[in-house]
């Protein structure tokens, strides 16, 4: 039997659920990783059955921090045992792999229950398959967000990673790689996009609060001196609203000016050089070059203003804000010259924008004649969201004919594999972050599911009020049905599967996504759209920032087509691209198609667990920027059952527009081109700053740049973060985090070709 005995003044967390070698030796990893600071929190497992023979060896190579208790989460002695009452958090792992998601949920559910009923001011983290099910959580009493206790829903989090990239190919992996713990170590032997995308893989999020010297700076510019003089990038802070509300994250704000004790959300390397930010004195550090030379000074000014410790890179103690990231400041007119709207000039006059009806940012169009009765529904009642009027599955089919009629481009195909029986995957997590409401109308991207239609009934009430989806009853292994959905001119195919994995062999779950996806690389296609005018003329000289909104001949060859895989089992990578060389026994992030951003497996999110008890703040900043902007509010709403309800546009629910959204540029047009003629990194990060208010945070580069041969492929691997000294290619593409526009946008972020 025996008892837990805390030591004094040591943390314990108590894991349970999904206890085996795999599970248990995938969260150690991540959780006692080096690049954390010094983690002295004691894990303590609790499980029915005693560990296999592998498993105890692994608890034994851990013995100073780990040990394993035989018991029951539902047995209030084995609660006490384990001191679930005196625990840092309680942490609850699921089987990503079982065979009945619901079931699964269910008796993890029961877990949160029986640990809340013993102690409710327990801390719970918890992982749940399916999203639906996240709306029980809500009913336990105990239950509280602000307390710390969160979800980290495996199908809402995998699927809107997948969505993003859809909107910025390769950021599902570039986001995967921020929030796992890993420390990069180059090498000459491996080739040379190796060693950037590995350096990259080193990054983690951090969350510290800004030092005295930055209130009173917009974002912008605390953005520009943390990278430019700090060497750290500021990607977000913590906003506190004025009348003492909760918490708000502002990713990439336009226009607030910073309190003092900001709380900044960083990308870096490791926890100590981020303490940089807390550090710097502008006093003491203004002509310091060397960033490691920043630490902390004598000055009076900095002890007297604070009075306080800086928070833990890891601070678990920072009350938990909503997902709204709205950014309620207009721009104050600084420069004088031109008025400035959301960061950049405009050309309307001053006095108009000083009327009410502006100043909410109200869609040009709305605030000719904004009444009530004329308007029409187009947004849900958050104002988060694109809402549309239900219609009936009946109305979205397309047949073969009809598909190929349609001119599709620039569209998302989705093939999904599943029986009329299969669990729900909730496909709605994948299309309500291409429906957020940071986009215009006409920028979203239609989607087009190839699949049957009598799973897709069963999808299909979270899914009716949802603009542009169209579906074609077909499989995704026919070409046939490939070539009337114009798979060559999409802006992505996502390949999913909603079937169980069998319980004899594993490895062949991925069998009908890896079969799918080298269908398409095999096909060919010919120049079926030969001349299609471009959808804008607009003048504006912005307009054509890496404008690929303007029709494209696709690619002559399905190896072109832009494509991500779900992937259920990591080891089944290896078989997605014939021309890698991938060993076997390489981690997936190691991968060839993980780097490229062609493939996803939900066990990345295993690291998410660790990342959310250390940080809890990092799962919200990855979720507001995941999945468009859901909010407490709108999860409620769907925890009713009855979908999505449409809300008529007020001031209120459009200022929730105006929030920044993830996409990506090319270098080798537009008004950034010149930085891609051999201009360093820092230089364009500076520029798009200053001049468009984009927060660049990544590369996506060709493979093979500088090869010019035919056999060259066109391939792209990410790189997180690159150094500031990097070099800039024209081939190049980056990530940038892009504030809301009012009028017509600028940008246009998908796949380029070169």
């Amino acid at each position: 039997m025996g008892w837990f005995t805390s030591q004094k003044g040591r943390r314990h967390i108590v894991v349970c659920g999904h206890i085996t070698y795999e599970s248990v030796s995938h969260f150690l990893k991540d959780f006692l990783h080096e690049d954390r600071e010094d983690v002295d929190v004691e894990v303590v497992f609790l499980h029915r059955t005693p560990p296999g023979l592998e498993l105890e060896g692994l608890i034994k190579r851990h013995f100073t921090t780990v040990t394993f208790f035989q018991g029951s989460i539902m047995n209030t002695v084995d609660l006490q045992r384990v001191k679930v009452h005196e625990a840092d958090a309680c942490l609850v792992l699921a089987n990503k792999y079982c065979p009945d998601p619901d079931a699964e949920d269910a008796a993890n559910i029961m877990r949160v229950i029986s640990m809340k009923n013993y102690c409710e001011e327990s801390r719970i983290i918890i992982q749940l398959m399916q999203y639906h099910n996240k709306a029980y959580l809500l009913n336990i009493p105990s239950w509280d967000w602000k307390q710390g206790d969160d979800v980290i829903c495996l199908a809402e989090l995998k699927l809107g990673f997948i969505a993003q990239s859809c909107l910025a190919p390769g950021f599902s992996t570039m986001m995967a790689n921020l929030f796992a713990m890993r420390s990069f170590i180059t090498s000459p032997d491996m080739a040379a996009w190796q060693n950037d995308y590995l350096q990259g893989t080193g990054c983690e999020m951090y969350t510290e609060t800004l030092s005295p010297s930055f209130s009173g700076m917009t974002f912008s510019q605390a953005s520009e001196l943390c990278f430019v003089k700090l060497k750290l990038l500021l990607l977000a802070i913590e906003v506190k609203p004025i009348d003492g509300g909760d918490t708000k994250i502002s990713i990439n704000p336009q226009s607030s000016k910073m309190p003092a004790n900001t709380v900044g959300f960083f990308i870096a390397q490791s926890a100590e050089e981020v303490k940089r930010a807390w550090f710097y004195c502008k006093a003491c550090h203004e002509d310091v070059k060397d960033e490691n030379l920043i630490k902390k000074c004598k000055c009076k000014h900095l002890a007297n203003k604070t009075g306080a410790t800086p928070a833990t890179p890891f601070s678990a103690a920072l009350s938990k804000p909503l997902l709204n990231i709205k950014n309620s400041v207009m721009a104050k007119e600084e420069n004088g010259s031109k008025p400035v709207m959301n960061g950049r000039p405009t050309n309307k006059p001053a006095d108009q924008q000083k009327n009410g009806k502006m100043e909410v940012g109200i869609a040009d169009d709305q605030a000719k004649d904004f009444d009530f009765a004329k308007t029409e529904m187009k947004y849900d009642s958050t104002g988060m969201f694109h809402w549309t009027p239900a219609r009936s599955i009946e109305d979205c089919i397309l047949d073969r004919n009809q598909a190929a009629m349609t001119v599709l481009n620039g569209h998302v195909v989705v093939c999904l594999f599943a029986d009329p029986d299969s669990p729900l995957i909730g496909l709605r997590n994948l299309v309500m972050p291409l429906r957020a409401s940071n986009f215009h109308y006409h920028e979203l991207k239609h989607v087009v599911i190839v699949g049957a239609v009598d799973y897709l009934r069963r999808e299909w009430k979270t899914l009716q009020n949802l603009p542009k989806i169209s579906v074609l009853n077909g499989s995704p292994l026919s070409r046939a049905d490939l070539r009337a959905v114009n798979v060559n001119l999409c802006d992505m195919c996502v390949i999913l599967s909603a079937k169980v994995p069998s319980n004899d062999d594993p490895t062949l779950a991925d069998k009908e996504a890896i079969l799918a996806s080298l269908n398409i690389k095999a096909m060919t296609f010919g120049d079926i759209i030969t001349n299609i005018e471009s959808m804008g003329d607009s003048k504006d000289a912005l307009n054509n920032m890496g404008d690929t909104t303007v029709k494209r001949p696709g690619p002559i060859y399905g190896t072109n087509v832009p494509m991500i895989t779900e992937l259920v089992n990591d080891s089944n990578v290896q078989f997605l691209d014939q021309d890698d060389d991938d060993d076997p026994d390489t981690e997936l992030y190691l991968t060839q198609p993980f780097a490229c951003g062609t493939a996803f497996a939900v066990s990345v999110l295993d690291s998410l667990m660790s990342t959310t008890y250390f940080n809890q703040n990092a799962l919200t900043l990855i979720r507001s920027l995941i999945t468009g902007g859901a909010t407490p509010e709108l999860e409620i709403i769907l925890a009713e059952g009855a979908g999505l309800r449409g809300g008529y546009s007020t001031p209120d629910t459009l200022s929730h527009r105006d929030r920044c959204r993830v996409g990506q540029i090319s270098l080798s047009d537009g008004p950034l081109a010149t930085f891609g003629e051999g201009r360093k990194y820092q230089d364009l990060f500076v520029a798009s700053l200053r001049n468009y208010g984009m927060l660049c945070i990544g590369l996506y580069r060709l493979r093979d740049a500088a090869l010019t041969t035919v056999d060259a492929t066109s391939k792209r691997y990410v790189i997180t973060n690159p150094p500031f000294d990097f070099g800039l290619l024209p081939t190049d593409q980056v990530y940038v985090l892009l504030p809301f526009e009012r009028k017509q946008s600028r940008f246009s972020f998908s796949e380029t070709e070169v």
